[in-house]
């Protein structure tokens, strides 16, 4: 019989250079998701910095397109106020014109002293509001003849002109801002043929005589 040491116990026998699960843990080697993160997070930081610099594009277009549509707009309302404007003046030009035949029955009576009592409150009145619209009244005796602004329906020949000029008022004109709505109608009158060349003659003769006389008369041989 085997004699057994109390308290002991026979382990079997372990051949050298085996692995246990009892043995010393190695140090575990990167996993290939741990040396592909960094490569995934700059691919992920270019995407986004790629996302941005579109981001960036369509806002740069998106306010032009802004800018161009104000600037459109701009225009537009210009454009509106301008044609408004335009049909207005035309509006009242056209009720001035038919006022003038009004007008001008006002100014015969007032030439011929019938404009009294009622009747000239009224006339007054009308002129007042018709000059308070715009309309001006234009054309005198004696002013050069302009054939934009007259009208000439008499002509004449004076000695007392130097140009063509406006010697007599039949109709007076009117105009509405810078629109002439009717010229004046007047009577003109232009110098006398030859009165120019004529003229000088007379006056140098006249200065020699005078000359003459100052001078106690012309030298006797």
């Amino acid at each position: 019989m085997t004699e057994e040491t109390p308290g002991f116990e026979e382990k079997p026998d372990v051949p050298s250079g085996a692995n246990t699960d009892d043995a010393e843990p190695q140090a575990a080697s990167p996993s290939p998701e741990a040396e592909a993160a960094p490569a995934g997070d700059a691919s992920q930081d270019a995407g986004l910095v790629a996302q941005l610099d579109q981001a960036r594009s369509a806002l740069t277009e998106r306010t032009a397109d802004l800018q161009r549509l104000q600037a459109e707009y701009q225009n537009y309302r210009r454009r509106v106020e301008r044609d408004r404007a335009a049909v207005k003046e035309i509006a009242v030009a056209n009720l001035l014109t038919e006022l003038l035949p009004v007008l001008d029955d006002i100014g015969r009576a007032r030439e011929h002293g019938e404009l009294v009592g009622g009747f000239k409150s009224v006339a007054e009145s009308l002129e007042t509001v018709a000059a308070k619209m715009g309309l001006q009244q234009f054309g005198k005796e004696g002013e050069p003849f302009d054939p934009t602004i007259h009208e000439a329906l008499m002509h004449s020949y004076a000695p007392d002109v130097t140009e063509t000029t406006c010697v007599a008022i039949l109709q007076p004109g009117y105009r509405f801002g810078e629109r002439t709505i009717r010229p004046a109608r007047v009577a003109v009158a232009e110098p006398q043929p030859g009165a120019q060349t004529v003229k000088p003659a007379e006056e140098s003769g006249g200065e020699a005589a005078a000359d003459d006389k100052e001078s106690g008369g012309p030298d006797e041989g």
